[in-house]
């Protein structure tokens, strides 16, 4: 059913492998106005102190990827999913259902002629049946390696597990609607945001 015939804005997923521009990018449609729902924050919030996922990670993976303060380690989780297939199988069974749950929520309530939904695994993920239309954002797989050693991974290596963890380029851009490429600067991201903003205005039938 087109979004222009209903009360529901139309759903755009915004995909791309790690360090791929994810963000930035979305940071660009929401400076249009574009209500922006990014899973990665969700993550973040269903494992503060309190939240019941939290608790079911220490009971499955133990205190070692805890900091003092009781926060989860990040850097230390991200090291163990991506050295064990298990491991992260085990913490998406944990993670995603509530992730998920919370996306739709936050969806459901979202105003605006379209809404912006960051999916880093849309990928074989629900949520690929809950967007309308899905934009990939893309960039050589050697600079992803790049901007890994420029964050907080340490190695080459380590860098090229993470990425072989993830679903492939391939995958990624098989289920595009939309591919937007960021190989080359801002400037040229931002006008290619801009054009998408416009197509999707459209297809929402509001200006």
């Amino acid at each position: 059913m087109s979004p222009a015939n209903n009360r529901q804005p139309l759903r755009i997923g915004l995909t791309g492998g790690i360090a791929s521009g994810k963000s930035t990018v979305a940071d660009m449609f929401a400076e249009l106005g574009v209500p922006v729902i990014d899973t990665d924050v969700i993550a973040r919030e269903v494992v503060q102190p309190g939240q019941p996922a939290l608790d079911e990670i220490r009971a499955r993976f133990g205190d070692g990827v805890f900091g003092a303060d009781g926060q989860l380690d990040r850097t230390a989780m991200r090291k163990r999913i991506f050295s064990d297939e298990n491991a992260r199988l085990e913490l998406e069974a944990i993670l995603h259902p509530r992730i998920g749950e919370e996306t739709r929520r936050l969806a459901n309530t979202a105003t605006g002629p379209y809404q912006v939904i960051v999916v880093p695994l849309l990928v074989g993920s629900p949520l690929a049946e809950f967007v309308d239309r899905i934009v990939v954002v893309d960039c050589d797989e050697e600079l992803q390696v790049q901007r890994l050693l420029a964050r907080d991974t340490e190695t080459v290596e380590q860098a090229r597990r993470i990425l072989s963890a993830q679903a492939s380029r391939q995958a990624r851009l098989a289920i595009a609607d939309d591919v937007i490429n960021n190989d080359a600067g801002l400037d040229e991201t931002r006008r290619q945001v801009h054009a998408l903003d416009r197509t999707f205005r459209e297809l929402a039938g509001r200006p």
